[in-house]
Formats: C-alpha cells, sequence, structure tokens
C-alpha cells in the first residue's frame, strides 16, 4: 500500500506541474516579446518570480488534492476532487488565452471564474481535510493578485486586445 500511495502523490503532484510545464512553453515568447510592451501596474512582480511561485503553487495543490483523494477517493470525494479538476481546467486555460491568443479580456473572465474555482475546491475540502483546504490559501492569494493584474493590464492596454498591434474596431 506504501507503493500505491507514493505513486498517487507523484501523480497528484506531476498533473498540475506538468500543466503547468505546459502553460509555459506557451508564455515563454510571449513573456520576452510581448509582455514587457504592455502597461503594466508598479506591483508587477519581476519576470523570475513567476516560475518558482507557480512551481510551490503546483506541487502544494497536487499534495492538497492527494490528501482529500486518500480520504475516499473520487467515489467518497466527487464534489471536492471535482471542484479541483475545474478549478485546474481554467487554470491550464488562463496561460494560452493570456500569452498565446493575447485576449485580455478572456483571459480575465477565465481567472476570475478561476478565482471562485479556488474558493469552492478550498471549502469544499476544508471538512474532509483542514490541511489539504489550508494548502490552497496561498493559491487563492495568487490568483486573487494575478487577477487584479490582468484586470490592470486589460483596462490599460486597449490596443492589445485580440491579438498584439490589432486596433479594436470601432
Amino acid at each position: 500500500a506504501g507503493d500505491g500511495k507514493a505513486l498517487s502523490l507523484g501523480v497528484a503532484i506531476a498533473i498540475p506541474l506538468a500543466g503547468g510545464i505546459a502553460g509555459s512553453v506557451v508564455t515563454r515568447k510571449a513573456v520576452k516579446e510581448w509582455y514587457p510592451k504592455l502597461k503594466k501596474p508598479s506591483w508587477t512582480p519581476p519576470n523570475w518570480l513567476f516560475g518558482p511561485v507557480w512551481t510551490y503553487l503546483y506541487a502544494t495543490m497536487g499534495y492538497a488534492s492527494h490528501r482529500i483523494f486518500q480520504r475516499g477517493g473520487w467515489q467518497g470525494n466527487a464534489l471536492p476532487l471535482s471542484l479541483y479538476a475545474a478549478q485546474l481546467a481554467l487554470n491550464f486555460t488562463w496561460s494560452p488565452l493570456f500569452f498565446g491568443a493575447k485576449k485580455l479580456g478572456l483571459a480575465l473572465v477565465n481567472i476570475s471564474a478561476m478565482g471562485v474555482a479556488v474558493a469552492a475546491t478550498a471549502a469544499s475540502f476544508w471538512p474532509v481535510d483542514p490541511l489539504a483546504s489550508k494548502l490552497l490559501f496561498p493559491y487563492l492569494f495568487w490568483v486573487s493578485y494575478a487577477t487584479a493584474l490582468n484586470a490592470y493590464i486589460f483596462v490599460h492596454n486597449p490596443k492589445q486586445e485580440g491579438g498584439e498591434g490589432e486596433k479594436k474596431k470601432e
């Protein structure tokens, strides 16, 4: 049973990390060429901070999901694990929307929904395992911060909506 538990922990952590790595492939070019040209607030974190923060957040959310799964699996915790999967799907689609398609408004809708989904996930984890819920608190904080950043960028870069250099139709 010990080996299966270790394997399940490894898979639980690998899933969000793999999604994050896939997202970074989409963002790499845009982070260097497009993102620096955007008007951003003074409270924008340095680019080097995103990798370590997301690595930590993906690992902790994976560990949190593992803790929930160990306490009843899908059958016993269908709602918390489904909410977890939903927020993860929203998470994995944000980078392609923001950096790939440069759809700042759609990315803002996505990350706003993600924040709600992360909060719902944390709330649903609490009765099953309060520690698993608490492990999502830094993630919820970061998504809230990133939502504010996305909103600022959306409002202050209207010509970027819809693609680099493309002007909005009047």
